[in-house]
């Protein structure tokens, strides 16, 4: 016993049991971010959002890398661009929330969503502005920032995103993807994409085959999408938009995450039910991008308040149903504890 202490004492010394430690990273993914809004009324979450992120901020800020979509802008004034039916929202964070997101240790929040453009390039480039004075990477709109690098732990991770309107980058758009993809694979060790698509609503969790519509528009071909861009050198895939939780699967060694539903989104986006579904998931992965596993961290919304703990086990239950019936040909499973194997 006193040779074996020794032994490890040694190995723990020389820092070989940390480097081997080191040999992973870990991503953590959120889904839809929205604050609070001050249009077209103030609703704004108590004491300025500090209490919004209180319970993930743990896990976000621990990890390698963190990421999300930040569904709508940051900025002070302008004039909405949306119309006034039902199904038109418009969304209008504070400038000075923009800490909260630093704070709650996000590294990259896609702008590749239907709510960008909510207050124009007025509000872009205001969103834009908060995003680079907190030294959060961000992209998605055609013909601005389309990709960015974020270096951790010696890693350079390049990140890009994607969507379905008229100024983001497209999903659809397969020979703009890999133009991206190829770029980043040039100037960067891992990639991570960001997808928001799929058709909306309660009743969309399931990842339906071929071509999502909602309201008249392409939502996406989204299994074709994310398994082209891991044939073309992603590591990690994120979804986001039906504004639901979906399966998630592990595809030629890679991970998948087809929706990670509202993820802290307090007002004007209903959170009852299903809506309002909010896992962090993260994913120890290699340093050359393979799966080793994961974890579904459970939480759910309430009205006025972030992500608060799933201590009923439903939103893990919910996402490893959807996991097993809609890709069963996964490369993993997910357990009822939210642990994510590789199938052996």
């Amino acid at each position: 016993m006193t040779i074996l202490f020794f032994l490890l004492q040694a190995l723990f010394t020389s820092g070989l049991y940390q480097a081997q430690q080191s040999d992973t990273l870990t991503v953590a993914m959120c889904g839809d971010i929205m604050m609070g809004t001050t249009y077209p009324s103030n609703r704004l979450p108590e004491k300025d959002g500090a209490l919004i992120f209180s319970d993930v901020k743990d896990i976000l800020t621990s990890a390698t890398l963190a990421v999300g979509n930040l569904e709508g802008t940051l900025c002070d004034g302008g004039n909405s661009t949306k119309g006034s039916g039902p199904h038109s929202y418009s969304f209008r964070t504070p400038t000075s929330y923009g800490h909260l997101l630093r704070e709650a240790g996000f590294d990259f929040l896609s702008m590749a969503n239907n709510h960008s453009n909510d207050f124009g390039v007025q509000g872009m480039e205001s969103t834009e502005k908060v995003l680079d004075q907190q030294g959060i990477a961000y992209s998605g709109v055609a013909g601005r920032k389309e990709w960015a690098v974020v270096e951790r732990d010696g890693i350079r991770f390049g990140i890009c995103a994607f969507g379905h309107n008229r100024y983001t980058l497209k999903h659809a758009q397969l020979d703009k993807v890999k133009e991206i993809l190829d770029t980043l694979s040039k100037c960067s060790d891992i990639i991570v994409v960001s997808f928001h698509g799929g058709a909306e609503g309660s009743d969309k969790g399931h990842l339906p085959q071929g071509t999502e519509t909602f309201l008249g528009e392409n939502r996406g071909e989204l299994r074709k999408f994310a398994h082209f861009c891991i044939d073309n050198g992603a590591s990690v895939v994120y979804g986001h938009g039906p504004h639901v939780t979906r399966c998630v699967e592990v595809y030629k060694g890679k991970f998948i995450a087809y929706s990670l539903g509202n993820f802290c989104t307090p007002y004007g986006i209903n959170v009852s039910g299903v809506l309002g579904y909010a896992p962090v998931i993260t994913v120890r992965i290699t340093q050359d991008g393979s799966f080793v596993d994961g974890t579904i961290h459970p939480f759910i919304q309430k009205y006025g308040r972030g992500p608060l703990p799933d201590t009923g086990g439903i939103v893990v239950k919910h996402m490893k149903s959807l996991t097993d019936t809609d890709v069963p040909a996964s490369e993993a499973t997910v357990g009822l504890d939210g642990k994510i194997t590789l199938k052996k």
